[in-house]
């Protein structure tokens, strides 16, 4: 990058699971919570920022443009641009991005950017007959029309709503659901069951340890505490996040069924992500801002990369967002101190794992003379991830990028790599530098 763009500080909230009905907190409450207690306890006011963006994949009807109304009821004032970017699961790393090239091309010096989604509002529908339904019944002329269209009504029709969540999950161009997706990875590198529900079990043990040991809720390394937590209108405490179990071993986790392809799948709702709620937030500034505000960064962002890919195959997304960056810099896997790589399903994990290894995908797939070989699992999501902690689609980005400089700083490391899949056959991959 020709200027140095800094991570001052970061903030998220509790990621909270969906349990099968609306979610105590809609989008934007969530990110005006996680944004305000970001912001006040920053040196410069929330009105001095240059632009809010916020990433969001499933915004509802009356929160279209997020961003701005986040902005608004954080305090920015009416004269702080906000708006909202949507690159399905990297929203929030694009909304970086996006502050990224608006302060490279001079217009932004200090962004507030992160991501949100309340997964739990995502809305039931009507199907096309039942509008259809509607609609007719509106054009009726007469109330006896109208009682005669009653009678027409199948009970079927207006009592099997359409899930907007599995919809908003479904590819339109291949027409798989993600998890079919994920099967279609694990059938390419041979990934068994076990592999997947030891994956699994192990991202839920490493957050209940982050959990015990504060790295999520505690101060540490010059850092505020990465969850800030949030109360409802009804006063109760969200602290922590609320996925992650305990009993989840592999033994358990090997007794439920597959989801997607339930006669020959091993993809489960086990060994995926979880449906939740959360937000993130980063506040981003040029030389000059820090300069101006007295900043303290706590890192710098120095490379990003997007990438396409077979949308069957989405979720080796990672390889081809962050391999380029690696080749650009001159670095291998294990060059770097750690890495975040979205949990969307165990299978894509240890897919992307299995693709570096094998020379065949590295020289057909990614024009390397080689495998780029083993990432070293010690370096690799060392506080679990979204298997166990949930995946709010448009906050997940942001989220692995405030979390890595979390482990770096913790390690005393240097160099990190978040990298995600993004529905459509898209990766993402950002490198960032603590200081």
């Amino acid at each position: 990058m020709p200027k140095d763009i800094y991570i001052i500080d970061g903030a998220r909230t509790p990621f909270l699971k969906s349990r099968n009905r609306p979610g105590p907190f809609s989008a934007s409450d969530l990110a005006t919570a996680a944004g305000k207690a970001l912001l006040v306890r920053q040196p410069f006011a929330p009105t001095e920022l240059d632009e809010v963006i916020l990433g969001c994949a499933a915004p509802s009807v009356d929160e279209v443009n997020i961003g701005r109304v986040a902005a608004l009821r954080m305090g920015c004032g009416q004269k702080v641009p906000g708006w909202t970017v949507m690159r399905n699961c990297a929203s929030g790393m694009q909304a970086l991005d996006s502050g990224v090239a608006n302060m490279l091309s001079g217009r932004s010096t200090l962004v507030l950017a992160g991501g949100v989604d309340a997964l739990s509002r995502a809305p039931l529908l009507y199907s096309e007959a039942m509008v259809i339904w509607f609609s007719n019944f509106m054009a009726a002329k007469s109330s006896l029309r109208r009682a005669g269209m009653f009678l027409k009504l199948k009970p079927a029709q207006l009592l099997t709503p359409i899930i907007g969540i599995m919809k908003g999950l479904t590819d339109p161009y291949v027409g798989l659901l993600m998890g079919q997706t994920a099967e279609n990875v694990a059938y390419r590198f041979a990934i068994g069951r076990r592999q997947m529900d030891e994956f699994s079990a192990e991202s839920h043990a490493r957050v209940i340890r982050a959990q015990e040991t504060g790295a999520f809720s505690n101060p540490h390394d010059g850092l505020a505490a990465e969850i800030t937590p949030i109360y409802d209108d009804k006063g109760n405490l969200y602290r922590d996040d609320d996925g992650v179990r305990k009993d989840s071993t592999a033994e358990n986790l090997a007794k439920l069924k597959p989801f997607f392809d339930r006669k020959y799948g091993n993809v489960t709702a086990g060994n995926s992500s979880q449906i939740t709620d959360g937000a993130a937030w980063l506040v981003i500034a040029t030389e000059e801002a820090v300069k101006r505000h007295d900043l303290k960064p706590l890192g710098r962002i120095v490379d990003s990369q997007w990438a396409g890919l077979d949308p069957a195959q989405m979720g080796l997304g990672p390889v081809h967002a962050a391999t380029p960056i690696l080749k650009r810099h001159g670095l291998k896997l294990n060059d770097l101190d750690a890495w975040e790589i979205n949990e969307a399903f165990a299978a894509q994990v240890l897919g992307c794992l299995a693709a570096w290894k094998e020379d065949k995908y590295c020289r057909e797939e990614l024009g390397l003379d080689r495998a780029m070989g083993e990432l070293d699992a010690e370096k690799l999501n060392v506080d679990g991830g979204a298997i166990a902690l949930g995946h709010p689609v448009g906050a997940s980005g942001a989220r692995i990028v405030l979390h890595l400089l979390h482990v770096l700083k913790r390690a005393k490391g240097k160099r990190g790599m978040a990298a995600i899949c993004i529905g459509g056959g898209l990766g993402g991959a950002m490198l960032v530098e603590a200081l």
